[in-house]
């Protein structure tokens, strides 16, 4: 069985004795560190660590760890989260009719390797609703209103707001999301962007980069912000081309590189190994 474990998360000013501060916290309090991580950004002198732990003969209930971790967190002037391994992300998918990436989602949920809940699909159509049904999940039809969008979009919001959603990946959603969409869901919404980003931004990359004649082609996944394919990127991946291949050859490649990719990205949120700071993640192994 999977131990019960903490996660603890946190940025700040780099300085001495960080990391001592927090392995003692830990180790003081009963817990046995499973994991710890660490990253100095030099030019932004920036601290950034994981520490996971036992819950096991760890002294410090849940509720009252803001307390207890308050005096470490304010001397170092700390920005921290602290996730339970317990606690399974509830988890959206967005999808339109592309279903590649849908399909490995759901098949690495089923098999344990996605640890979250999955209590809704929403699609604006209707092709994916026989695999949600295949693996017993809601699908929710909602269509784009084509004479203004702020209406399929609120729909979509108050649904998620209802299944109480704590992650949304946009798997494969063609749908340029609104700034008002964007911001109900910082740094989770998670999409999957089939180019090598920067390189070929918006649609039809695959083609642009057969015109290109690129040697190369490749999958970003990245969380979503309100400038088009421009959020912190979590992970991508490359395969290589020649000029023998076609449109129709780079989008059949193209469609296996954006399945690891997503699933990389959305596993990586999911275990709590990825921390933002300005435009840029680190993903701690």
């Amino acid at each position: 069985m999977k131990k019960s474990t903490a996660t603890l998360l946190v940025t700040c000013p780099d300085q001495r004795g960080l990391v001592a501060a927090i392995a003692n916290f830990v180790v003081e309090h009963g817990g046995n560190i499973l994991h710890a991580d660490q990253h100095k950004d030099d030019d932004a002198s920036l601290f950034l660590m994981r520490v996971e732990w036992e819950l096991e003969g760890f002294s410090i209930p849940t509720e009252d760890f803001a307390f207890a971790f308050k005096p470490v967190a304010d001397r170092f002037n700390m920005k921290w989260r602290l996730a339970l391994s317990e606690t399974k992300s509830r988890t959206a998918i967005l999808v339109s009719k592309y279903d590649h990436c849908l399909a490995d989602l759901l098949y690495r949920h089923k098999s344990g390797e996605l640890n979250c809940e999955i209590p809704i699909i929403v699609s604006n159509h209707a092709e994916c609703k026989e695999m949600a049904e295949t693996h017993g999940i809601p699908f929710r039809l909602v269509p784009v209103n084509a004479t203004d969008k702020s209406i399929s979009e609120r729909e979509i919001i108050d649904t998620l707001k209802q299944e109480r959603i704590d992650l949304v990946v946009l798997a494969r959603y063609m749908q340029i999301l609104t700034p008002a969409f964007v911001k109900e869901f910082p740094h989770r919404m998670i999409n999957i962007h089939h180019s090598f980003l920067p390189a070929f931004l918006g649609a039809k990359p695959y083609h642009r980069a057969h015109e290109r004649g690129v040697k190369l082609i490749g999958a970003t996944s990245h969380y979503v912000t309100e400038v088009l394919d421009d959020g912190p990127i979590i992970e991508q991946d490359v395969i290589r081309i020649s000029h023998r291949d076609q449109v129709d050859d780079l989008l059949q490649k193209g469609r296996d590189l954006e399945k690891i990719v997503l699933s990389r990205a959305v596993r990586w949120h999911l275990e709590n190994r990825i921390l933002v700071y300005g435009n840029k993640t680190v993903v701690f192994g």
